[in-house]
């Protein structure tokens, strides 16, 4: 094999590698981050059947003809889960009455750790109006394939670990259907303007 071929096959070999390493970064980006914005709303979202920090059974069908947020995160997680329910809450208070009218769930990506005691517990801090939603690793899992939620194990010392995860909050218009993700980093006044719309 002359010097010239070798130098070919070489040069193609590394060129198929590269093409392959960034199909493979497309791959994973989308998983990580599921592009709602692009993906049809008809693709997110579907039924569920988990449990709520009171114990009872909930599905997509107690809240029909309601609009409704949902967010997945999990009790321990350090910063962006109470954040995000911090700013859900201020939202839902400046509705006043109307917060009625719609539901914003808490879903989560931990259920080994999140009863539906411990999200009781956690949710006393934000407003009542919050609903978290656990099950067994299959329901949930169910429920975030059908959001097109990524959520994976990290890891920590001795045996703690943290839950990598979709951070949108989803909204979902009175027949279950997915609207847009929804802006929570604005004015609560005009976050809950927005939600009007849809009441």
């Amino acid at each position: 094999m002359s010097a010239r071929t070798m130098r070919f096959i070489l040069i193609a070999s590394a060129f198929v590698a590269g093409l392959a390493s960034v199909f493979a970064i497309v791959i994973v980006l989308s998983g990580r981050e599921p592009g709602a914005i692009a993906t049809p709303s008809s693709l997110i979202g579907g039924p569920f059947r988990l449990t709520d920090q009171e114990g009872r059974t909930v599905t997509e069908q107690d809240f029909k003809g309601h609009p409704f947020l949902v967010f997945f995160g999990y009790t321990h997680c350090p910063d962006i889960c109470p954040t995000t329910l911090f700013e859900i809450s201020e939202i839902l208070g400046k509705l006043g009455p109307e917060s009625n009218r719609m539901a914003a769930l808490f879903v989560t990506v931990d259920p080994d750790r999140d009863s539906p005691a411990a999200l009781k517990d956690y949710l006393s801090s934000f407003n009542a109006r919050l609903i978290g939603l656990t099950g067994d690793q299959a329901a949930v899992d169910a429920m975030t394939k059908a959001y097109r939620v990524y959520a994976r194990k990290v890891p920590g010392e001795h045996d703690d670990y943290a839950m990598d995860h979709t951070a949108l909050v989803y909204l979902m218009d009175k027949e279950g259907r997915f609207v847009a993700p929804f802006n929570i980093k604005r004015r609560p006044e005009e976050a809950a303007a927005d939600l009007r719309r849809y009441l």
